[in-house]
């Protein structure tokens, strides 16, 4: 599939110059692109790459070169072409969007054998992958494309084009909201860890009765786990994305538009915020709430509830710019140990 630089640049409506004719067919990060590739530039510190990059159509943040540098009608480098558009990396998306519905179109029709139990109705548009299972009661959208190896229990809804890729697990009574995207090995509603020990010390299970609600437009990462309320419901809001491998026990509520990356792991009953970022291994302790517009740097600790909106990190949470003050302290203190004995021992 081969693109000009001339029709990037109408698609995008972005201001074009150089080659217009200049063709791309791939894509490649800056600094290993060739004629034949597509690139972007997002930060000042990629501009010197173009004196030496052989890209075919390079796609550059307007305010980035904005003052700094100027692309004469009629020049490019090595042939090519320069497309500045308000964001780079947003209009990198939207080309790739184009070109991976092209390169992966919806599957339709119902692969043998497969299993969806009787007065299951089925979309004309849907997709069913061989070896998928559908229990009682279950309905399922429009244009829904269920991969292999799905596992769908009794009494539950999936949106209309929602994307469950092999060997997702949605237990019985949970509902998954349109235009979601659960990755392989994701499991929606196993049971919440839910235990209490008994007069003899014995640990009795207590039953999980709820369910999880996955709202419209969630994608969640291969090998997440949302687990069943025990009793009401665990929440995922609308366009909440999460990462692969992460934990979100029972009762949480996660709030809109929210990132959970790689191996968050959230505790029974606590509430996390709208418009929030949890990085790499952030832990949230249970019955507490996040407020919106909170971004907690890599492996953060949340021990008790954050009512601020703000940047926080650490073991437990505190603002950023302290932490940082406070690890520059930590990475000095055998030196200022040895300064203490020193003077210890003069007294």
């Amino acid at each position: 599939m081969e693109f000009s630089a001339q029709q990037i640049a109408a698609v995008l409506g972005g201001t074009l110059y150089g080659n217009s004719n200049a063709k791309v067919s791939d894509v490649a990060p800056i600094e290993q692109a060739q004629a034949c590739h597509l690139t972007f530039i997002t930060d000042e510190k990629y501009l010197p790459f173009l004196e030496k990059t052989k890209a075919g159509v390079i796609l550059i943040t307007r305010s980035v070169v904005e003052g700094k540098i100027t692309f004469p009608d009629g020049e490019g480098k090595a042939g090519g072409a320069v497309i500045l558009v308000e964001n780079a990396r947003g209009a990198m998306g939207q080309l790739l969007k184009m070109v991976s519905a092209a390169m992966f179109p919806a599957k339709k029709g119902i692969e043998q054998p497969c299993f969806i139990t009787e007065g299951v109705q089925v979309p004309e548009e849907a997709y069913i992958g061989a070896f998928a299972y559908i229990g009682k009661n279950v309905h399922l959208g429009a244009g829904v494309q269920i991969y292999p190896q799905v596992y769908i229990g009794d009494n539950v809804t999936i949106g209309d084009g929602a994307i469950l890729y092999a060997g997702v697990k949605v237990y019985a009574n949970c509902k998954v909201g349109k235009q979601c995207i659960l990755h392989s090995g994701v499991v929606i509603g196993a049971d919440g860890f839910g235990f209490e020990p008994d007069a003899q010390g014995v640990n009795q299970k207590i039953p999980q009765i709820g369910n999880v609600i996955i709202e419209d437009d969630v994608e969640i990462g291969a090998n997440t786990t949302i687990d069943r309320a025990m009793m009401g419901s665990t929440i995922v809001r609308k366009n909440v994305k999460v990462d692969n491998l992460v934990q979100i026990a029972h009762n949480v509520e996660v709030g809109e538009s929210t990132f959970l990356c790689a191996q968050v792991g959230i505790a029974g009953s606590s509430k996390v915020g709208k418009h929030c970022i949890l990085t790499g291994q952030v832990g949230v302790a249970g019955h507490i709430e996040v407020t919106d517009n909170c971004i907690f740097g890599a492996q953060t600790g949340v021990a008790s509830s954050v009512r601020k909106p703000g940047m926080y990190q650490g073991y437990p949470a505190i603002d950023a710019a302290n932490w940082r003050r406070s690890t520059v302290g930590f990475k000095q203190l055998p030196d200022i140990l040895k300064r203490l004995q020193a003077l210890e021992n003069n007294k």
